[in-house]
């Protein structure tokens, strides 16, 4: 069974923000365990991945499944997530405002790139995906709507980090863990910051094969009716066929879909609002 990958910014935190809110949490970051599992994992793997003892990962799943939010294979042990959470997450992907609002310019990003489309929304100190569009090509990428992905390692992340003031940027960037995906991602907050600066001049952002080896990113923030960052959008492409004009091919639409996404949310009363989601 391959291992889990367990980036911090792709669980909840588990210290609790409000009294009473620890054990919520616990759940919450075992169901996010699974969630973002390739493959269907057992107790033994969410343990490891997690840090809590056998007896409190057994209590939590018991406890998931009773609930309908995970399923257990009866012969394998194997869990996946359930049928409850699949309907509530279809129904919140099926209205998401933001996501109705952007997509036919999503739609119209792929085919002019010929490559997959993302749009993230930030959560904490991570980006979820809400919305994927794969690429033509024979070759597919492996994430999908509702993966959590890090701020500092993926062109979404960091497009939004250059979006933010520093009087927001900076608390998010304190204590934000950096963990190496690739030879390429940034591990410390000079260099993060370097690259933050670099996004905010150029206004579109890179992941040079930081979050996974074989994937080049660029990215661009979409703006709510206040100015401030609500979302952005990768275009993603394999190294190997980039194009010889990337900025041409990939960056100029995708700052062209931003810009038109944003221009909707502003001129749209139920969409102008930060929070759009």
């Amino acid at each position: 069974m391959p291992a889990l990958r367990s980036p911090a910014a792709t669980a909840t935190p588990v210290t609790a923000q409000v009294a009473g809110t620890a054990s919520f949490s616990k759940f919450m970051h075992v169901l996010q365990l699974v969630a973002d599992a390739q493959e269907p994992v057992n107790v033994a793997a969410l343990m490891r991945a997690s840090g809590y003892p056998r007896p409190t990962v057994h209590r939590i799943v018991a406890a998931l499944i009773v609930e309908r939010l995970l399923v257990e294979n009866e012969r394998s042990g194997m869990l996946a997530l359930g049928p409850r959470l699949i309907q509530l997450a279809s129904r919140s992907w099926g209205r998401s405002e933001l996501r109705l609002a952007a997509v036919d310019e999503l739609k119209r990003l792929r085919d002019l790139t010929g490559e997959t489309v993302h749009l993230a929304v930030p959560n904490g100190s991570s980006m979820v995906y809400i919305e994927k569009l794969e690429s033509p090509s024979a070759v597919r990428m492996t994430s999908r709507i509702g993966t959590s992905v890090s701020l500092h390692a993926t062109a979404v992340g960091k497009a939004y980090l250059a979006a933010l003031d520093e009087a927001a940027l900076a608390p998010l960037l304190q204590g934000l863990p950096l963990p190496r995906y690739t030879a390429n991602t940034a591990t410390d907050i000079a260099a993060l910051r370097a690259q933050v600066a670099l996004t905010r001049t150029r206004g579109w952002s890179v992941d040079n094969e930081e979050n996974e080896a074989g994937i080049f990113c660029f990215g661009a923030v979409i703006r709510g009716g206040t100015g401030a960052p609500v979302a952005a959008i990768s275009v993603s492409t394999l190294v190997f066929r980039q194009k010889d004009d990337p900025e041409q091919a990939y960056v100029a639409p995708l700052l062209e879909a931003c810009r038109a996404i944003s221009e909707r949310i502003a001129q749209t009363p139920a969409l102008s609002a930060a929070d759009i989601l």
